[in-house]
């Protein structure tokens, strides 16, 4: 029942499931969400609707249920005790969690996110509760700072260094943050989170609110995730009423609370500062560091901010200890990371696994390889502040240190696979179309400079390609990256850099020839029909928008190219491969 559950129709499949199973006669006592209740993003939303049956201990997943397959699950089933073979998930399911180690995502899809007690029931808040009694806040510190856990939103700065740089700052106010403005295009780790357990970011806050001595604390979330806000305003209240919010939390002398402001939906209140704008009620814009939020933050007060990830770790860095967190991962890159894992690859959804694994384990082994048996040509790493990564670099480890050495990020988490049909400039072109239109325009390098990158992209991909317009890219990109403002200006060149360092030839080819070697780009291809191969059987004629092709029964077609739209409806439709596209 998280969002791409409830999308695929996950709502009418529980609903149906609680009709049957009152009608059917199951001699039990039912109490609330108990026989039949609901759970997060179990991770494969190739899957979706996902449902787990589970007697006697003996759990069975089935894939892709609609509501009037639930009878049939309730009667042999339930009341027989025969699963419904042909629905059972396959051996895909199984090998995607094969490699995956769930620290963050361990209790999404196993726990009701809207009940505190199934929170409670895997031992919720005990790590709050030991830290406020049994801890100083400098061990607490330490912990964290010995897990090696790093920032999860993007930047990858050392959590316990920054709680410690929080509660050295002087001032008797201080405010901790999480940010849950998920902003990049495909991503959905921190809303799957909150959606799946939203008390794991609620105790991670209170546990660094503690470290750091901050008694308010604020989630910025985009109101574009109306599931997450609900489940998350809710988890606060019961927090609040089992006593782990407010004054004198569990019977200590400890007093915090969280406040919710929603995001408008602006990639560039990602950014810390424009963040803190943002909730002060001002323009989300960022503004110059130093000084650092840690030290003049929200309302010039001192203040951390987290993401969704960063937090959700901290409850089980506590419980497990640092050593515990440690051991995953590489020397530099601890613990592991969560990514949404998309584009052209057999299973895709929401994957944890250990720093330091490498690309094809993702894409292979956890993603199931290529669909539609096409080849990989290159994963997208890091949203739009990210780079393409060839295929001959499927070996690569997948931490800070490595991706930044090829050109990428590991950013939020987002992580795309392309295939040979996708072309790298349209990609590029993509990406900074989407940070040019997310620029808040406060810096000339990032609003005038992600202005002509597009401009030029554009150029190129509609056949105006000019010699220069590499190296044009080239210089712009440095320029805009070394003298933008903020984060958002300062990695929106990475997609073109990356793009023109690993598929240079597409570029050129694009320029040159005036071809898309992927045939992606609209404006350079040519449709034609192959009179030796046309059976002039007329659907092309009758699909063309543009009535540019003409012909009669038994005669060849013919394509108008001064009429042609370029749509590709021809090409379509036409059952004998007759219409050519270069």
């Amino acid at each position: 029942m998280g969002t791409g559950g409830v999308a695929s129709g996950g709502t009418e499949v529980l609903a149906t499931f609680r009709q049957e199973v009152a009608a059917s006669g199951i001699a039990a006592t039912v109490k609330e969400h108990c026989l039949t209740h609901q759970v997060g993003c179990r991770g494969l939303c190739a899957k979706d609707v996902l449902v787990d049956v589970a007697i006697d201990n003996e759990k069975v997943t089935y894939q892709f249920i609609k509501p009037d397959m639930v009878p049939r699950i309730v009667k042999e089933h339930l009341l027989e005790n025969k699963p419904v073979a042909e629905w059972r998930v396959g051996e895909d399911y199984e090998r995607f969690g094969r490699k995956q180690v769930k620290v963050v995502l361990a209790d999404c899809g196993r726990i009701d996110p809207e009940e505190i007690d199934a929170y409670l029931a895997i031992g919720g808040y005990e790590a709050g509760r030991d830290v406020l009694k049994n801890w100083s806040p400098e061990e607490v510190i330490t912990e964290i700072k010995q897990s090696g856990l790093r920032g999860r939103g993007g930047a990858g700065f050392p959590t316990g260094v920054k709680w410690e740089l929080g509660r050295k700052a002087p001032g008797d106010t201080k405010y901790i943050i999480c940010n849950a403005d998920e902003g990049d295009p495909g991503a959905f780790m921190d809303r799957a989170v909150i959606e799946g357990n939203p008390h794991s970011v609620i105790e991670g806050m209170t546990i660094g609110a503690y470290a750091i001595n901050a008694h308010h604390g604020y989630v910025y979330i985009r109101a574009e995730y109306p599931l997450a806000v609900e489940r998350l305003h809710r988890a606060l209240n019961q927090a609040r009423e089992r006593g782990f919010l407010g004054k004198k939390v569990l019977g200590t002398n400890f007093d915090f609370d969280i406040k919710v402001k929603l995001g408008a939906g602006a990639f560039v209140c990602g950014e810390e500062t424009a963040l803190i704008a943002s909730i002060e009620g001002q323009r989300g814009m960022p503004r110059p560091k130093p000084p650092f939020p840690v030290n003049k933050g929200l309302w010039q007060m001192p203040t951390v901010i987290n993401n969704v990830e960063t937090l959700a770790n901290i409850p089980a860095i506590v419980r497990k200890g640092c050593e515990w967190y440690a051991s995953y991962g590489t020397e530099k890159s601890r613990g592991t990371k969560v990514f949404a894992l998309t584009g052209k690859i057999k299973n895709p959804g929401l994957i944890e696994v250990p720093m330091g694994i490498t690309l094809r384990e993702i894409v292979e082994e956890i993603g199931g390889g290529i669909a539609g048996g096409k080849a990989l040509k290159a994963v997208q790493t890091g949203g739009p502040s990210g780079g393409c990564i060839p295929a001959s670099m499927l070996d690569l480890n997948v931490d800070y240190e490595s991706l930044a050495k090829v050109g990428s990020i590991v950013g939020s988490g987002g992580m795309i696979v392309l295939d040979e049909d996708n072309c790298m400039v349209n990609m590029a072109q993509y990406f900074v179309q989407f940070t040019q239109e997310e620029s808040c325009g406060k810096c000339v390098p990032c609003r005038v400079g992600t202005k002509r990158l597009l401009e030029t992209l554009d150029r190129i991909t509609k056949g105006q390609g000019r010699d220069g317009d590499i190296e044009h890219l080239e210089k712009l990109s440095h320029g805009i990256r070394s003298m933008s403002l903020c984060g958002l200006g300062q990695t929106a060149p990475n997609p073109v850099l990356s793009t023109i360092k690993y598929f240079r030839e597409e570029y050129e080819a694009h320029i040159r020839d005036k071809k898309c070697p992927s045939k992606v780009c609209k404006a350079l291809l040519v449709y034609s029909i192959d009179e030796k191969v046309c059976k002039a059987c007329g659907v092309c004629l009758r699909a063309c928008p543009a009535k540019a092709i003409t012909g009669e029964k038994k005669v060849p077609h013919k394509i108008d190219q001064a009429k042609c739209v370029k749509c590709g409806s021809c090409y379509d439709v036409c059952k004998f491969k007759s219409v050519e596209r270069e």
